[in-house]
């Protein structure tokens, strides 16, 4: 059996991967390396396949090899000049575990990098009747710009109270 079949009966062993780790930074959850080659590497081996990940020439290598005839796949990063060796071990993390993830084509939700980046989105403003947005809404509404609760839902969150007035209003 190729490398390839061997690889497509682990990739439809492995599945989908859960993440196992938060990131307190962005407050979101990810996949970590070691939870990541505990998810791959006993399905690789099952297989045949032995999973290995060498620096080479400053580069993260992650190789996949069949033990029954030496072929192999293989993925490389190379890593960024970093002379802090906390900060150098950190990309090497990272750098092992999106080579491995990218490799086997494994999904995964870009949690710690795009997504998390983003802000998170801005809380609703608590509309009651004693502020400014009251006055504005009901003026609103007496204008004929505001027909129905959506529109003011998709703006404000408010008590069950403040809802049936504004309902009232709107009738």
């Amino acid at each position: 059996m190729s490398i390839y079949k061997k690889l497509f009966e682990a990739k439809k062993e492995i599945g989908k991967i859960s993440k196992d780790s938060k990131n307190p930074f962005f407050k979101s959850n990810y996949l970590s390396l070691n939870g990541l080659i505990d998810a791959v590497e006993p399905v690789l081996q099952k297989n045949e396949l032995v999973l290995l990940q060498p620096i080479v020439d400053s580069k993260v290598m992650t190789r996949i090899f069949d033990i029954t005839d030496g072929s192999f796949i293989e993925s490389e990063m190379t890593l960024p000049n970093i002379q802090d060796p906390q900060k150098l071990g950190s990309a090497i993390t990272y750098f092992r575990r999106y080579t491995l993830q990218s490799l086997l084509g494994l999904q995964a939700e870009d949690d710690d990098g795009n997504h998390a980046s983003k802000p998170e989105p801005k809380q609703k403003p608590f509309l009651n009747a004693d502020t400014k947005q009251w006055t504005n809404v009901v003026v609103s509404i007496e204008a004929g710009k505001i027909k129905n609760m959506k529109q003011i839902e998709a703006v404000y969150k408010m008590s069950a109270e403040t809802k049936e007035k504004l309902e009232l209003l709107i009738k």
